[in-house]
């Protein structure tokens, strides 16, 4: 193909080796629509095929992407994007103004799992071809952190296949195709089997990696996903299974990455249903409606015992919504519910469960690290003080569903905030959810709090730092006491590649093809 030829010809010419580059995830992007589906996931891998006006570096700081610069407007009104010129699709259409606004109305409509994001935006305004305005209902100073996941699609291609809105349930063109401006197009796409990508030779930035022709391969089965790395089948994994990150260490033909990711894995509960969905006894009910018996699975869940067998001394347990690497962590409300067994039987007692209940747990078996694993130990420990689930775990691909249609009694979530700071969760986990105002659209059980509810837009719009940590702080305190969710640990990164390759991880954990180097 002529793409692969000009590109490698550039490679070779500037000093680098061309070179192909495989690797290998436990989860297949579920879509390639950058606005039909909000997980890392698929907005990890999207990241390397569309852009936004701004995007985040490898120490994930803000800089300049499809916008040049970015200032406020007036008192706290809104904020003015300049342009980059000169951009174009991969399908050579050249990028303006009027893309920005057809993203934003297609990013916040109400097909779109993205439309959250634009709860503080009352209007985009079109200044010039190379000028935007978004204006936000109160002073908004974290907002350009917020977008950097707002990916931007051409209006004409997006009108001309049918995909001016995204489609979550039923698909269309851009389901399974792309046109971005990013440093990679997709040019096959088979979904569960393989994704292959190459270089955009007409990309606006300079390319540094050295990458001809990149393949992802979902790999779930993790005896599998090691053999191909040290086969040499692929180039990279992710995760690395944890029981195997020591025995990767001491083989010279592949690295071993390790960190600690954004991400918080919680349990969830469903706050306004008034009965067990899949309970054998208590059928008329919902206890987990009952602050107690929250509490009583806090104090159930042996969490160091779960990073010392489970995670193998590779996770970190956490307290709040955020991990401490987080802006607006709470220093004061760092300490998590400690592990009693005998409290947690006396707040079930004293909730009227002496005797417990059954109830059904849904967990993700692809989604995050020994997703099942963690569940299957939640469920033993659980049962030691009584609450006795059966456990249900599934393909990401089948779970997000089973959790928007309320179909469990309690569910694992991870939670990595894009913006890097607390208001993230707030807005998206712990606001009464509210279609119109865009808020709570993950709060899958309904939690709802009005102070929480009161405080959000004010930690959105302040200014002073102090004061706007004091609203985080009281925000997390009602969430500590009212047991929105349990917090139980911040997820670890532990990636494998061949000895020969160089790349970044991002903390997100995000994989970002443009830095990787193939030696």
């Amino acid at each position: 193909m002529r793409l692969l030829s000009v590109t490698a010809a550039l490679l070779l010419a500037s000093g680098a080796q061309a070179a192909e580059f495989t690797w290998a995830e436990t989860t297949d992007p579920q879509t390639m629509d950058p606005h039909a589906v909000n997980s890392a996931a698929v907005l990890g891998f999207l990241n390397n095929v569309y852009e936004g006006l701004v995007r985040r570096n490898k120490e994930m700081e803000i800089e300049p992407a499809l916008a040049t610069a970015w200032a406020p407007i007036g008192a706290g009104e809104g904020w003015r994007f300049t342009l980059r010129q000169g951009v174009t699709f991969h399908d050579g259409a050249a990028f303006n103004a009027d893309d920005v606004i057809f993203s934003y109305e297609r990013a916040s409509s109400e097909e779109a799992d993205t439309r959250s994001w634009f709860a503080p935006v009352s209007e985009v305004i079109k200044v010039d071809d190379y000028t935007v305005d978004i204006m936000t209902t109160a002073p908004n100073p974290i907002f350009p952190d917020s977008i950097a996941n707002w990916m931007m699609m051409d209006n004409s291609w997006a009108e001309a296949n049918g995909t001016t809105r995204p489609d979550k349930e039923n698909g269309n063109h851009a389901t399974l195709n792309t046109n971005g401006t990013g440093a990679f197009r997709v040019t096959a796409r088979e979904p569960g089997l393989r994704t292959a990508l190459e270089p955009n030779a007409g990309w606006w930035d300079e390319a540094t990696h050295n990458i001809t022709r990149a393949e992802l391969t979902p790999i779930q089965n993790p005896a599998t996903a090691v053999a191909a790395l040290l086969s040499g089948d692929v180039d990279f994994i992710n995760p690395v299974p944890i029981q195997d990150t020591e025995r990767l260490k001491q083989n010279p033909d592949v690295n071993v990455i390790q960190g600690i990711e954004a991400r918080v894995i919680m349990l969830g509960f469903p706050h306004e249903a008034g009965a067990l969905k899949y309970s054998a006894e208590t059928t008329d009910k919902n206890p987990f409606a009952d602050a107690r018996v929250r509490q009583a699975v806090a104090h159930a869940v042996n969490v160091p015992a779960i990073l010392q067998t489970i995670m193998r001394g590779n996770a970190e347990e956490v307290s709040q919504l955020v991990s401490p690497a987080m802006r607006g962590y709470s220093d004061a409300l760092a300490d998590r519910p400690a592990y009693d067994p005998e409290r947690a039987k006396a707040l079930l007692a004293e909730a009227g469960y002496a005797d417990g209940f059954t109830f059904g747990l849904k967990c993700p078996n692809d989604r995050y690290l020994n997703d099942e694993s963690v569940c299957q130990a939640v469920t033993g420990m659980l049962a030691q003080v009584g609450m006795r689930a059966t456990l249900d775990a599934m393909p990401v691909q089948n779970y997000w569903p089973e959790l928007r249609a309320d179909n469990y009694d309690m569910y694992l979530l991870g939670w990595s905030p894009g913006t890097f700071d607390a208001e993230h969760p707030i807005r998206f986990l712990a606001a009464t959810p509210d279609e119109e105002k865009k808020l709570g659209s993950w709060n899958f059980g309904g939690y709802s709090n009005a102070r929480v509810d009161k405080l959000l837009p004010m930690i959105q719009s302040e200014i002073d730092d102090a004061k706007r940590q004091a609203m985080l702080d009281e925000t997390a305190r009602i969430l500590q006491d009212e047991v929105a969710y349990v917090p139980l640990y911040v997820q670890p990164l532990v990636w494998g590649t061949r000895a020969n390759i160089e790349l970044t991880q991002r903390p997100d954990n995000f994989f970002i093809l443009r830095w990787v180097t193939v030696q």
